[in-house]
């Protein structure tokens, strides 16, 4: 994510971290034989999404195609609406074509993964990683995959439903609460979803007691500039990570930008 997100912010940083990203993506490339997690499959999605953001071909890392998981449908799915809807991010960010599938399981398509995410979404507009109460982070990440399939008008409905579970589970302070605590992936995840569905940071349905989403995730931001995974937390890897994404975000959204995603 921290390779992504700097591919996709105009801002400075240091000269060598892309050259260093992409000799380590070759060398676990060829280390794992293309395949990142043996179970994990949102791990190839990451980073197929961060070489197209660096303008490098995901199809040939070290000799292996990164898109070929993708292409398990029970393999990609195992890890529930995250996998499918990071698959379709991935796949969709370079329009790639879904390879042939080598494994003995079930063809992939994209009308599969988004029929997939369709069919997860709970009665009240939202989504979740397992249970049966919906969650604002898994909700807003359902969002960004089906932004691109908005021409379907069972996925139009559905984000629809799915924005305006994200506007009524708003708390009065612009975050999220889930089991009694607030967490900066919620509101980060939040910001990537209205951004990719071309929805304004200020619009009204977002603002709540005069608190915007931005205000929201920077009362996670630490002294060092780190996020906090809670309110009352120190610095976390995965939250400033996402974070990081949803300033780049906001500031793409700002300046008139494609969303995060959309990179052709």
């Amino acid at each position: 994510w921290v390779a992504f997100g700097l591919a996709r912010w105009k801002g400075a940083a240091s000269e060598n971290w892309m050259d260093t990203y992409l000799s380590d993506a070759e060398a676990r490339s060829a280390d794992c034989q293309g395949v990142f997690h043996e179970r994990k499959y949102t791990e190839n999605a990451k980073v197929i999404l961060a070489l197209t953001a660096l303008g490098k071909d995901p199809r040939d890392v070290a000799g292996f195609n990164l898109l070929v998981p993708l292409a398990d449908f029970e393999q990609t799915v195992f890890q529930g609406v995250n996998g499918a809807a990071y698959a379709l991010l991935a796949l969709d960010s370079g329009s790639y074509e879904i390879p042939a599938n080598g494994a003995d399981s079930t063809q992939a398509t994209r009308e599969m993964y988004v029929d997939y995410i369709l069919s997860s979404q709970y009665p009240d507009g939202g989504w979740a990683l397992s249970g049966d109460t919906s969650e604002a982070d898994l909700t807003a990440m359902a969002l960004q995959a089906l932004a691109k399939y908005r021409d379907r008008a069972d996925v139009e409905e559905a984000i629809k439903r799915g924005v305006a579970f994200l506007s009524e589970n708003q708390n009065e302070d612009g975050g999220f609460t889930y089991f009694n605590a607030q967490t900066c992936e919620s509101v980060s995840q939040t910001i990537l979803a209205l951004t990719e569905l071309g929805i304004s940071l200020e619009d009204p349905r977002f603002i709540k007691e005069g608190n915007t989403l931005q205000d929201a995730l920077l009362r996670f931001r630490q002294k060092d500039g780190t996020f906090a995974h809670l309110l009352d937390g120190g610095a976390d890897m995965i939250a400033t990570e996402q974070a990081f994404l949803a300033l780049v975000a906001a500031d793409r959204a700002e300046q008139g930008e494609s969303s995060v995603y959309c990179m052709h």
